[in-house]
């Protein structure tokens, strides 16, 4: 395999990556600002009322944008991987 090749692969896999955690790193970053706002405004300093909302709206977000994460992934595996592993 030639250099080229394989860095390529290699920085087309961390895009990917990329791709896929984007929504849900979004939305833990948009709840833990919205908690931490709230715990600011209101001086409420409980610690699950931090990890309760991140990880459900994480969860629900996850749950939405799981189609597009396999289909993501699948279409790399497909036009990437598999051709170089099967020597295409």
């Amino acid at each position: 395999m030639d250099e080229a090749v394989f860095f390529d692969t290699l920085r087309q896999g961390l895009w990917v990556s990329v791709v896929m955690s984007s929504p849900i790193l979004l939305v833990a970053l948009v709840a833990g600002v919205g908690v931490g706002l709230f715990q600011a405004l209101t001086s409420v300093q409980e610690m699950t009322l931090t990890f309760v909302p991140k990880v459900a709206a994480i969860l629900v977000v996850f749950w939405a944008t799981m189609n597009f994460m396999t289909d993501t992934l699948v279409t790399y595996f497909d036009t990437q991987i598999i051709p170089q592993v099967g020597g295409e």
